[in-house]
């Protein structure tokens, strides 16, 4: 094994493989329940699901909960996975880079694995600034980081230029690649060590086709010991057993994005009897038709009776 191999299968054992970027849970009151965060990391990592989770990304809410709810809710998770050999990855991105920093340091505090650190949202700094926000941040602790390019939620995509200069810093290890070029980054793929997860899950398996090495996942929430076996499948050569799971979870693929994915994952755990939880203004409940639709994939993929479809919207 060549040394970039050996840095990029160095930081999948790190991270882990198959990831899901948590809800964060919410009591009637709309206050963090943070016994909930535990057992919700506890269930999604349970064997043959999740090799760790992600929280305070964007579909934990993160936009919502402040500095020390989230050092709160890493803090909480990592309490929840001790001795199992699960991470925990911290989400710390924020509009600026000092707020970044700040929660990164909490999160080192809170016994983090890592960082999710997206790009600043809202302000669109050019390449020069993000280069200069994710070493700041990468500089702030000890953690490997893990960028996080997703354009079309922070209005300025990571360059490919740009990725391949800051994988040139220890710390900056891996990519969620959120962006959907396949092209663009297959370069960055090709000229630099990062380990690259998928960030959309439409695109898991092409992404392994291309060199990726798991997947930063909504839909593990449901699903995650079939991300597993899609994975495994890919993994052992099995291509058309891989493309027909593949193919098996392109509904729920879909359906998890019809609405915020905050709303339709606490939706999916809430009928299937695995959390109860509300949402922070702005998020809302989904209507009762989007909640239908939702179940019917869910009932489509052998995880809810096909009668609980119409019975829960009564």
């Amino acid at each position: 094994m060549n040394a970039k191999n050996q840095q990029i299968e160095q930081t999948a054992n790190h991270f882990g493989r198959v990831l899901t970027a948590m809800v964060t849970p919410f009591d009637i009151s709309e206050s963090v329940d943070l016994p909930e965060v535990a057992r919700l990391a506890t269930r999604l990592t349970a064997p043959g699901w999740n090799d760790g989770v992600v929280v305070n990304g964007t579909t934990g809410e993160s936009i919502s909960t402040d500095e020390t709810e989230k050092a709160g809710i890493v803090a909480a998770a990592r309490r929840a996975l001790d001795g199992t050999g699960r991470t925990v990855i911290a989400g710390v991105g924020a509009a600026d880079t000092a707020s970044s920093i700040r929660m990164a340091q909490a999160a080192a505090t809170a016994g983090a694995d890592g960082l999710l650190v997206v790009a600043p949202y809202y302000s669109r700094p050019t390449q020069q600034g993000l280069v200069k926000h994710f070493l700041s941040i990468a500089e702030s602790t000890e953690l490997p980081v893990m960028l996080y390019d997703i354009p079309g939620r922070t209005g300025v995509a990571i360059e490919p230029d740009t990725l391949i200069q800051l994988a040139a810093h220890p710390r900056i290890v891996a990519l969620k690649d959120a962006k959907g070029d396949l092209e663009a980054s297959s370069l960055v793929l090709r000229e630099t060590d990062l380990a690259l997860y998928s960030g959309d899950d439409a695109l898991n398996l092409p992404w392994l086709s291309l060199g990726a090495v798991g997947f930063v996942s909504v839909v593990g929430h449901v699903v995650g010991d079939r991300l597993r076996e899609l994975l495994d499948l890919y993994s052992a050569g099995r291509n058309a057993e891989a493309r027909a799971m593949h193919e098996q979870l392109l509904p729920i693929y879909s359906g998890m994005f019809r609405a915020p994915a905050a709303a339709s994952v606490k939706s999916a755990l809430a009928s299937l009897g695995h959390l109860d939880s509300s949402l922070r203004s702005p998020m809302v409940q989904l209507g009762a038709e989007q909640a239908r639709e939702l179940r019917a994939d869910l009932a489509g993929l052998g995880l809810l009776p096909e009668s609980h479809v119409e019975l829960l919207a009564r």
